[in-house]
């Protein structure tokens, strides 16, 4: 067994005789142990934050931009690593561990140029006979200590979205990793020391969530960055106090499939978006809304799609669907399947579980008021059912407390920018399904879905305080 992992306060590496034991999923096998942080620690990571910040807000850009391609290169560097850990600590299947490692690149990337374009603007003020002679200058500022707390599902992209943001806009930060899937956090850690952050404006600290929840409340801490479960979220938010609050939370996106569409395209896609990490996305496919007159072939054609999909080891190639985080998520998703069954819902395909492992699963005849339908599952689970006409499909798309992102399946341009205009999401994919996503993007969602958005540029604008200075010429003249 190896030594327990160090967690990291104000450039420090830290132990201490909490020990988490983190195990892959597929076998429950520990797979690598951390120390987990006392309250000590985290109120020193804050006091260092606090001092970090004094150093990170004097960085100009292009210091900024440096740390963030330095840091880039380490990841580029350390890909193969990063793929292997996100394979062990989550569960991962290699397709999706290449792919988190080659976006979380991106995200560090983008974050790198968007450093050099925090740009501020000149205000007209003499609109108004009061403002003559006077000009306004805006500026965007670096807030202060930012907090993020990433989840399980994308530990190391979804880390680099609160991470580089914060960097190009001149703040400390400190970070707390799921419990689940703490190690590739702790890699991206090295990487930035590495790369010539200020020590003293890092922290990386392994705890239980009731304890992170003293970071949150904390008035030191200027903004705080969360992606996780709704229920969690908003409380959380419910007790941040007065600081900016960025949340990125559940979803059960519906892809609307209408007759005009190419059907064999959306199939293919809904395949892919429903059980891509064994169905553990925000943004993953959870409602299909078919119209009518082709729902029987859709059904059809969807279901051998499913069928092709290889389930299994995710550490062997070709391995599409790999195992839940835990038994227990599995265990909560099922209950979800067996309860729409007992209310008259059909088992189409799978319905299975066995620990950590469930069968891809098409459920049909679930009624819109089943909490198949209405929770988040985050599970390989998807519902199928018929709509009559498109305002149905909308009105159905609509009828959930969440709001992430939705796809709508269409040829028909009118019918596109109705459902752009109506459907309730942050996001609206046209001939795609909910799950896509690229990092530049902005991100997020309305409803139950969150407040906020990601994608470098747009957090550093949620990063950032937007400070006016007036100059008034007359005061200037003798």
């Amino acid at each position: 067994m190896t030594d327990p992992r160090p967690f990291l306060v104000g450039g420090e590496w830290r132990t201490s005789d909490d020990i988490l034991d983190v195990r892959f999923p597929y076998t429950n096998e520990v797979v690598g142990r951390v120390c987990q942080a006392t309250e000590q620690d985290l109120e020193d990571a804050i006091t260092a934050a606090e001092r970090g910040f004094e150093i990170t807000r004097k960085l100009p850009s292009h210091a900024r931009s440096r740390i963030l391609y330095a840091l880039l290169d380490q990841m580029q560097a350390r890909a193969g690593e990063l793929v292997e850990t996100l394979i062990l600590e989550g569960g991962k299947t290699r397709n999706v561990a290449e792919g988190e490692t080659s976006r979380a690149m991106e995200t560090v990337r983008v974050a790198a140029e968007e450093a050099k374009r925090v740009t501020g603007e000149i205000v007209p003020i003499d609109w108004t006979e009061a403002g003559e002679n006077r000009m306004g200058f805006v500026r965007h500022l670096p807030l202060g200590p930012v907090l993020g707390i990433a989840p399980f599902n994308y530990p190391l992209n979804l880390s680099a979205h609160k991470l580089a943001p914060a960097i190009a806009a001149g703040n400390s930060f400190i970070l707390k990793p799921a419990s689940a899937t703490p190690l590739s956090g702790l890699l991206l850690m090295e990487m930035t020391l590495e790369a010539g952050f200020p020590p003293e404006a890092l922290s990386y600290v392994v705890c239980p969530g009731r304890m992170a929840e003293r970071l949150v409340t904390d008035g030191r801490i200027k903004f705080f960055t969360f992606t996780g479960s709704s229920e969690v979220g908003w409380h959380l938010k419910s007790v941040a106090g007065r600081k900016r609050v960025g949340l990125e939370l559940g979803g059960n996106a519906a892809a609307i499939v209408h007759k005009d569409a190419n059907i064999d395209y959306a199939v293919r896609r809904i395949a892919v978006g429903g059980f891509t990490n064994a169905g553990q996305n925000c943004i993953s496919v959870q409602r299909v809304l078919i119209h009518r007159p082709v729902y029987d072939q859709s059904v059809e054609k969807l279901l051998a799609r499913i069928r092709e999909l290889k389930v299994g080891d995710p550490r062997e190639a070709g391995t599409d669907v790999g195992p839940m985080i835990d038994a227990a998520a599995a265990s909560d998703a099922m209950e979800l399947v067996q309860e729409a069954v007992a209310g008259g819902a059909e088992i189409l395909m799978g319905g299975e579980c066995s620990g950590t492992m469930f069968a891809p699963t098409v459920v049909a005849n679930a009624a819109p008021e089943m909490r198949v339908n209405r929770e988040e599952i985050f599970a390989p689970v998807i519902t199928v059912a018929p709509y009559d006409d498109f305002d149905e499909a909308i009105r159905l798309a609509n009828d959930t407390d969440y709001g992430l992102q939705s796809g709508v399946f269409t040829q028909n341009v009118n019918r596109i920018m109705r459902a752009f205009e109506l459907v309730e999401v942050g996001g609206l994919q046209v001939n795609d399904v909910s799950t896509f996503r690229v990092d530049q993007m902005p991100y997020g969602g309305v409803k139950g879905s969150g407040v906020g958005r990601e994608g470098p540029r747009y957090a550093i604008e949620e990063m950032t305080e937007m400070k006016l200075m007036v100059l008034n010429l007359n005061g200037g003249m003798e």
